[in-house]
């Protein structure tokens, strides 16, 4: 099954992608790939896309991965409609009850009004 997937290239704390054309089995890493369809750049959001291409080889089943879906779907490429999205994830605390927001209020010890310093000094005398 192929599977249409970002490579990265680029130096280091500075990628760009290779969007290709790749056995799913494979490794990104592997440089074995059937074609290379476009290039993305996220520092500049600069994106090169050979639509055609693309759109064929959707056609005969190959499956995004979910951010190249995702630009697939900002660039103007209709996706299968056996295609899928990820749902979103929901993240939730292992214990929700030590958070601190879910601890009751503590109240404020009540404090006696402060004189001011010029009626403190007044009654000294």
């Amino acid at each position: 099954m192929l599977a249409i997937r970002m490579q990265r290239n680029g130096r280091s704390h500075y990628p760009t992608y290779r969007i290709v054309v790749q056995e799913s089995q494979r490794h990104p890493l592997s440089g074995r790939v059937v074609a290379e369809v476009g290039n993305y750049n996220p520092a500049t959001k600069a994106l090169t896309l050979d639509k055609e291409a693309v759109k064929k080889y959707l056609d005969n089943g190959a499956q995004p991965s979910s951010r190249v879906a995702f630009i697939l779907k900002k660039n103007g490429v209709k996706l299968p409609k056996w295609y899928k999205e990820p749902s979103a994830k929901k993240a939730s605390a292992k214990h929700a009850d030590k958070l601190r927001k879910n601890q009751p209020k503590e109240e404020a010890p009540a404090e006696a009004p402060v004189e001011e310093a010029g009626e403190a000094n007044e009654a000294q005398e």
